[in-house]
C-alpha cells in the first residue's frame, strides 16, 4: 500500500460528517488532510482557491464488517432451483476446494476492488480457508491469510483478517460434533491452541491490516474449545472477535440437543460472550432470553440482510436488541452494496413488525461508519489504539484526528434526483446505491475517481477472469 497523498484541502458542497440526529447535510465543509489523517474541519461558503471541489454528498468511508471473499464467485450460480442454506453450503464447499494462495489473491483483489467502487474503505474478512485441499499446512502456514492481506493492499482498502477457528464438520444433536470432511479438512487446526499459535505467528506488513479472531459457530467449534478460546483471547487482546450465531433454526435445535442450551447461552456459559464482547453475525433466531444475554454483555450484532434473505435465513428481531450496537456486512456477496444492506435492515424489520421506522437513517449510517469500524478494531482513538499495540487513528467520521476516508455520492443521477439537504441521511440510506459512488478516498489517497478504480482500472475484467478461473 503506497504512502498517502501530500497535505490537501477538499471543499465538500454537502457532507454528513457523522450520523447526527435529523440527518441534515452540512454545506461547504472544508476538510484538510495530511499523512492519511484529517487534520482540520471547518466550513466555507465558497471553495478556497487551493481546495479541491467535491460536488455531491460526502460521507465517511464505509465498513463492510462481514465478508467471505471467495463466496463472490457463487453470485448468480446457486439457488435458482430452490434448496436451502444447507444445499447452498455444499456449492460453497466445492468452490472452497478449488482455491490456492495465488488464485485466492487474484479473486480477493478483484472482490475488494468491487468493494472500493461501492464506497468500502475497510473490510472484515471472516477467514477459514487456511490450508491446502488435503488439510496440510502451506510452507507459510498463513499463506491464504497473507493472500487476503495483499489483496486488500492492492485494492487500497484496510482489512481486519478475522482468522477463524473451525474444528468440526457439524453438530449432530445428541451425537455431538462430527469430524471435518471433504473440503472442510482445509479449514481445521486440530484444536484451539494449535489454531491460536498459528494466528499469533501472523504479523502482516503494512499499516492497512490487523489480525482479529473468530469462532466459526457452535456447530464448528466444540464447547470446551470455545472456553479455551475465551481464555486465550482474554490474554491476546485481539482487536476484534466475531462469531456466526443462530443463523438457522437447525443450529439452535442441534445445540439444544447436544448441550441443552441455545448457542447464545452456550457462549455466555463459556465466558466468550461477556469476556470477549464479540460481534455476533446474523443472530436471526435468538430467543428473548438470548437477546437479553447479548444486551447484558454489550456485544455487537452484524446484520447481512442481502445474504440473510438470499439464503432464507430469517429475520432478526431488532426490537429485542434495542440499544445493541449494529454493524453491517455483505457476507456472501450476492450484492456488494452497503447502502442496500442498511436499507435492508430497516425494510426487514418493517416486514417483521408491520411498522416503519424502527431504525432511523442516522442509526443505519452509524452502523456503516462508527459501529462498523469499531467492530473491526479501527474505531478507537489514536491513543486507545496505541495502548492496544495497534497504532493509528479512528475511522468512521469526518473529524480532526480521524482517518481520511471520504465517499462522494453523485447527486446528478436519477436515484438521488430531488435531493433534500435537510434529509440527507434519508437520501443516502433509502435512495442511494453503490452505483452512485463517484469518488472514494482511503487513508488520504483517492482509490476511486469518477467511478473508476485508480489502482485496478480494469476491475470488472479482473473479477470476471478470477471467477471463471475459480469456477472452472
Amino acid at each position: 500500500m503506497s504512502a498517502p497523498a501530500r497535505p490537501a484541502r477538499h471543499w465538500c458542497a454537502w457532507a454528513l460528517p457523522d450520523a447526527r440526529p435529523g440527518g441534515a447535510a452540512v454545506p461547504g465543509l472544508l476538510v484538510e488532510t495530511a499523512g492519511g489523517v484529517i487534520t482540520a474541519v471547518s466550513t466555507a461558503a465558497a471553495p478556497p482557491p487551493d481546495a479541491e471541489r467535491l460536488e455531491g454528498l460526502v460521507l465517511p468511508g464505509l465498513a463492510n464488517a462481514h465478508s467471505h471473499a471467495f463466496h463472490r464467485a457463487l453470485r448468480g450460480r446457486t439457488g435458482e432451483a430452490g434448496g436451502s442454506f444447507w444445499t447452498w453450503r455444499e456449492a460453497m464447499y466445492r468452490m472452497a476446494a478449488r482455491l490456492d494462495p495465488d488464485s485466492y489473491h487474484r479473486l480477493a483483489r478483484a472482490v475488494y476492488a468491487e468493494m472500493a467502487l461501492a464506497g468500502v474503505t475497510c473490510v472484515g474478512e471472516f477467514h477459514y480457508l487456511h490450508h491446502d485441499p488435503a488439510g496440510r499446512r502451506y510452507a507459510d502456514p498463513n499463506a491464504m491469510g497473507q493472500a487476503l492481506v495483499a489483496a486488500a493492499a492492492d485494492a487500497g482498502i484496510r482489512i481486519t483478517l478475522l482468522d477463524t477457528c473451525y474444528l468440526a464438520g457439524g453438530l449432530d444433536g445428541a451425537a455431538g460434533h462430527t469430524p471435518l470432511r471433504g473440503p472442510q479438512i482445509r479449514f481445521g487446526d486440530t484444536d484451539a491452541d494449535t489454531w491460536a499459535a498459528r494466528v499469533a505467528a501472523f504479523a502482516p506488513a503494512g499499516g492497512h491490516a490487523r489480525v482479529g479472531a473468530a469462532v466459526h459457530s457452535v456447530r464448528a467449534v466444540p464447547r470446551d474449545q470455545i472456553a479455551r478460546i475465551t481464555e486465550i483471547g482474554a490474554q491476546a487482546r485481539w482487536p476484534a472477535v466475531h462469531v456466526h450465531l443462530s443463523e438457522q433454526p437447525a443450529e439452535n435445535a442441534a445445540c439444544r440437543a447436544a448441550h441443552g442450551v441455545t448457542p447464545a447461552r452456550l457462549l455466555a456459559d463459556t465466558g466468550f460472550l461477556e469476556r470477549l464482547r464479540p460481534t455476533l453475525v446474523h443472530a436471526t433466531h435468538l430467543t428473548p432470553e438470548d437477546a437479553a444475554l447479548v444486551r447484558e454483555a454489550a456485544a455487537r450484532v452484524c446484520l447481512c440482510p442481502t445474504t440473510e434473505r438470499d439464503l432464507a435465513d430469517g429475520l432478526c428481531d431488532l426490537a429485542a436488541l434495542r440499544g445493541t450496537d449494529l454493524a453491517l456486512g455483505s457476507d456472501g456477496h450476492s450484492s456488494i452494496d452497503l447502502f442496500e444492506e442498511a436499507r435492508g435492515a430497516e425494510m426487514h424489520e418493517r416486514l417483521r413488525t408491520g411498522r416503519r421506522g424502527t431504525l432511523a437513517a442516522a442509526d443505519l449510517l452509524t452502523a456503516l461508519h462508527a459501529h462498523g469500524h469499531a467492530a473491526l478494531g479501527w474505531g478507537g482513538t489514536a491513543g486507545e489504539s496505541a495502548a492496544a499495540g495497534e497504532g493509528g487513528a479512528e475511522a468512521g467520521r469526518i473529524a480532526p484526528g480521524a482517518r481520511a476516508d471520504l465517499v462522494v455520492l453523485g447527486l446528478d443521477g436519477v436515484r438521488l434526483a430531488g435531493f433534500d439537504p435537510a434529509r440527507a441521511a434519508d437520501a443516502a440510506v433509502f435512495a442511494a446505491t453503490a452505483a452512485d459512488v463517484r469518488h472514494v478516498m482511503a487513508d488520504g489517497r483517492w482509490i476511486v475517481r469518477d467511478g473508476v478504480h485508480t489502482l485496478i482500472p480494469d476491475a470488472a475484467a479482473r473479477l470476471d477472469a478470477a471467477i471463471r478461473e475459480a469456477a472452472a
